[in-house]
């Protein structure tokens, strides 16, 4: 008799937890695909852990946070454009509502940013362009303005004759050729300054360093550069010191990190060109959004450029208005 109910309460025991067990894997799933957010939109950077862009996530996240939009953030961990155009393949695999990007130049970014059109997927690109891809908008600096307004500096801030090195991230880029084009053609009203070398930091300080090692090495009688990407102003100051030059060259660079801005104002670079990447951010987000309620867009939407010198920074920080460039 006690054996009968000890196997009649095992059995009752049993079901029970089958019964519960399975209402509460059912109730589990139907959390885990819940969705709670509006939106998902994939902001894709050309490297992981790089200062410059982590501001620009910093202002994508604060206005996803605003509008109940889950952004991801990611991107290959060092510079690599196929694994940048792989995780943009994944994404659209993925079905996301809208990808940010910075625009690349070649014929395979054009081919997936038109499948994830195909997909319903809005793109944008973001820092650097590729008008002709098929992106919904840019938004990001003038480049051609901003390396026009370092040119610009260039020239206001020197006498004599001058011989020029050009740092840039990479020769493909469509910003770097931008501002290498405005800068040039900035240099180029006056008749006493040359541009004399490009070479490239694929976008890290340690390779600007190198690159200009080795400028002064080819050309020692450089005495201004001027650094395109972000961390290219920091390289150049490297790469001066460990060249020991008699004279320190006049150094304008890109952006105000805070390495940047404490070069300043030791008085190793001279200037630097401000773009506002948190701004970029934002604003990517807020106008993603806008196409996800279809509202017209226009094709471009510039942020502001500016240039900061020594009296414009006390202790690392920027004291004075920084006033907005302009093209002549």
């Amino acid at each position: 008799m006690q054996k009968l109910i000890f196997i009649l309460l095992f059995s009752i025991s049993f079901l029970l937890m089958i019964y519960f067990g399975k209402e509460t894997f059912y109730i589990e799933g139907e959390l885990g695909t819940e969705n709670p957010y509006d939106y998902h939109f994939v902001l894709i950077i050309e490297e992981i852990g790089n200062d410059y862009w982590r501001l620009v996530e910093k202002g994508a996240r604060e206005e996803a946070a605003e509008h109940n939009i889950y952004l991801e953030y990611t991107g290959p961990k060092v510079l690599d454009e196929e694994e940048q155009l792989a995780i943009f393949d994944r994404m659209i695999a993925a079905d996301v509502d809208g990808i940010i990007i910075k625009g690349i130049n070649n014929e395979r970014f054009d081919t997936l940013v038109q499948k994830a059109v195909n997909h319903n997927i809005t793109v944008a690109t973001i820092d650097a362009d590729n008008e002709n891809s098929g992106r919904h908008f840019y938004i990001g600096t003038d480049n051609y303005k901003a390396g026009y307004l370092a040119g610009q500096t260039m020239v206001n801030q020197t006498t004599g004759e001058q011989k020029v090195a050009v740092i840039i991230g990479t020769r493909n880029a469509q910003n770097q050729i931008e501002r290498l084009s405005g800068f040039q053609d900035a240099i180029d009203l006056s008749e006493r300054i040359e541009l004399i070398r490009i070479a490239e930091s694929n976008i890290t300080t340690l390779g600007a360093a190198q690159a200009t090692y080795r400028v002064l090495k080819e050309h020692p009688d450089i005495t201004a550069f001027f650094g395109a990407s972000a961390l290219d102003g920091i390289g150049i100051v490297q790469g001066i010191k460990e060249m020991k030059t008699k004279e320190h060259p006049y150094i304008i660079s890109f952006d105000i990190l805070p390495e940047t801005l404490d070069e300043i104002e030791k008085g190793y670079i001279e200037a630097t060109v401000v773009q506002y990447p948190e701004e970029m951010g934002r604003r990517s987000v807020e106008l993603m959004l806008q196409l996800q309620q279809n509202q017209t867009l226009e094709p471009f939407y510039y942020t502001e450029t500016g240039v900061v010198d020594s009296s414009h920074i006390y202790n690392g920080e920027l004291i004075a208005p920084i006033e907005v460039g302009e093209l002549p």
